[in-house]
């Protein structure tokens, strides 16, 4: 098992085609593919978030409060089997600077945790009982945890030359349900962004770069608001009002609405 830690802000954009195809000649000055990034390909990530039963983490995340905290499962593998590698992560958000904790372990590892609160048995030095301390934290607190929402996408990631710390990273085809939430289940469901857009994250832990600062400038892209989680859930909601208040179309009702005799009468109206 291993164990990272992360603190860095996350910058969102919301990029076209055009600008996406544009800015990438400028990345290739001063960036390097990632090591997964085989021949320029980008690759999957699958995750699974976990929420409570009335879905307080996404909810309190939405009304953008100083700080916040969610938990997901995450693999790198669709489907993933019960021995591959997956990771459980706590991400922190506090006024714009987010940390995470993730712990390394298999899928079977993890849901065994998840589901029972059952841990690893090779938990041998401190990282690895210090993290599964703060899971329990975590557990604790927001009790019955369960999983809420599964959100994959394509991946394409960069890190600087000069500072490998530096990361852009470029996802498309983001796909969300609410429905077959596991990891073991191949990735399907409704899509979030168009296929001709890319959101940019930029991951930094100090300034930006001035000369992605001003290619950004000269290509007009501009910073949002977005969390992908956010958007689904957002979504999510909107289909459940929007059923809510669709009339139920009847016999009567039909008759009701037309004012042509001739489709009264076939409807049997008159």
């Amino acid at each position: 098992m291993a164990i990272s830690t992360f603190m860095r802000k996350e910058l969102k954009y919301m990029l076209s085609m055009e600008q996406y195809e544009a800015l990438l000649e400028k990345i290739h000055q001063h960036m390097n593919p990632d090591k997964f990034c085989v021949g320029g390909k980008d690759y999957g990530i699958y995750n699974v978030y976990y929420d409570t039963p009335d879905d307080y983490l996404i909810r309190n995340s939405l009304s953008k409060p100083c700080y916040k905290e969610k938990i997901r499962l995450r693999s790198y593998a669709s489907p993933a089997n019960p021995d591959d590698r997956a990771f459980l992560e706590i991400k922190k958000k506090i006024n714009g600077v987010v940390t995470k904790r993730r712990v390394t372990l298999t899928l079977a590892e993890a849901d065994a945790y998840l589901s029972r609160r059952q841990k690893p048995v090779n938990l041998s030095n401190y990282l690895q009982k210090q993290i599964f301390s703060e899971l329990d934290v975590f557990m604790d607190h927001y009790a019955n945890l369960q999983p809420k929402q599964y959100i994959s996408y394509q991946r394409s990631a960069f890190f600087g030359k000069d500072d490998p710390n530096f990361r852009l990273t470029f996802d498309r085809q983001i796909t969300e349900r609410r429905y077959d939430l596991s990891l073991e289940l191949p990735s399907y469901g409704a899509q979030i962004i168009a296929p001709n857009q890319r959101l940019m994250e930029v991951k930094i832990s100090g300034a930006m770069p001035l000369w992605l600062a001003e290619a950004m400038s000269e290509l007009q892209i501009q910073h949002i608001s977005f969390s992908k989680y956010g958007r689904a859930y957002t979504r999510f909601i909107r289909e459940q009002l929007y059923a809510e208040r669709k009339p139920k179309i009847t016999k009567t009702s039909r008759i009701i609405q037309t004012k042509n005799p001739a489709v009264l009468y076939q409807k049997g109206g008159m």
